[in-house]
């Protein structure tokens, strides 16, 4: 579903995505969720927009291996795909927007929701709710820079600011930058005495403000995120907003996401739902680029030890993988011997 909101410009209103996550969603992880789902809208991690600054003017920063190369680079087969920003300087998130369209980006997200004590002394993340005008002015220098959809990812609130008037205020001024999409984590934060883990799972879920936005400002895309963690309960909740955002339960139970493209993306024509060794065998000719550069086979692999859980056999598999792919010369053919083994398992199965 296309829409045109603020400055003149389509988002599109992707039903599904993989919230990012610091150390999760790489671009490995996101390679493997791609073979699990065609359409979700996928995230990188949070990339700081101070530091792609710096490493723009390094030497030889955009070959394979260099600084922003690591920073920004991702395989053609990630799309479509989000890079989230951190910062609170409009003139650093513009040049890094300019940088997201350059290298090939669907869209361009700023990170407002992250409460974690080193992002707070940046001056970015969950605490730039408490200034809602400086988000709508890193928004809209964002929008100016570029053509790509602007988004947001917040919470409901941090620390005693957490009334539903003052979202809605956060969420207008917001809006009315340019912001296209508001990914909403519906739980406040605590910025002090909670740690990130702890602001995932203390604070309530009010998944009934998030409906309750929905409502009020029905012309903008509202997408859920905090809590969810089956197919079940992203449909519930698609009923209400435009999107379901899962995080964790993405990354700890990726095949519990198999069905998304057929059941929450409506495309009857996906095929089989993906299993653990079609993951695997899909990940091996990304393997093959990525060790051809002369890179290791483990920041691959060590996102697969999720992979199987269910599967007869899953101990000893993901002990054979980790001691396998954890070896310096480890290649592609390592994930070849890993997906016949899940073949085998699979067709030896009862029933």
């Amino acid at each position: 579903m296309e829409q045109t909101i603020g400055h003149s410009r389509q988002v599109t209103s992707y039903r599904f995505s993989v919230a990012p996550m610091m150390d999760c969603t790489d671009r490995h992880f996101r390679v493997l969720m791609r073979q699990i789902t065609r359409h979700s809208l996928l995230y990188t991690e949070m990339v700081v927009a101070r530091a792609l600054h710096h490493a723009r003017l390094e030497p030889g920063a955009e070959r394979p291996g260099g600084r922003l190369e690591r920073l920004l680079g991702f395989d053609p087969c990630e799309q479509p795909l989000a890079l989230q920003l951190g910062g609170d300087d409009p003139a650093l998130l513009a040049e890094a927007a300019r940088l997201a369209a350059d290298w090939g980006y669907d869209e361009i997200n700023l990170n407002v929701g992250c409460p974690s004590e080193k992002v707070q002394q940046g001056r970015f993340g969950a605490c730039l709710m408490a200034d809602p005008q400086q988000v709508a002015r890193c928004v809209e220098a964002m929008a100016s820079a570029t053509r790509l959809p602007v988004t947001v990812k917040h919470r409901i609130g941090i620390d005693d600011r957490d009334s539903y008037a003052e979202l809605l205020a956060f969420v207008d001024a917001v809006a009315a930058a340019g912001a296209q999409r508001f990914s909403v984590h519906a739980r406040k934060a605590w910025l002090q005495g909670l740690d990130p883990k702890q602001n995932r799972t203390i604070p309530p879920l009010r998944h009934d403000w998030v409906h309750r936005l929905k409502g009020d400002r029905p012309q903008l895309t509202i997408e859920i995120n905090g809590g969810l963690q089956t197919v079940e309960d992203c449909l519930h909740h698609l009923r209400q907003v435009d999107g379901a955002m899962v995080g964790r339960a993405a990354y700890d139970h990726p095949m519990r996401w198999a069905g998304v493209d057929q059941r929450i993306h409506r495309d009857p024509g996906g095929g089989e739902p993906a299993t653990p060794a079609t993951v695997v065998r899909g990940l091996i000719p990304y393997a093959e680029r990525w060790c051809s550069r002369g890179e290791r086979l483990w920041p691959i692999a060590r996102h697969l030890v999720k992979l199987v859980q269910g599967v007869p056999g899953a101990r000893p598999w993901r002990q054979q993988l980790t001691a396998a792919a954890g070896s310096r010369q480890a290649g592609p053919e390592v994930l070849e011997g890993a997906a016949r083994q899940l073949e085998d398992a699979q067709s030896s199965a009862p029933g």
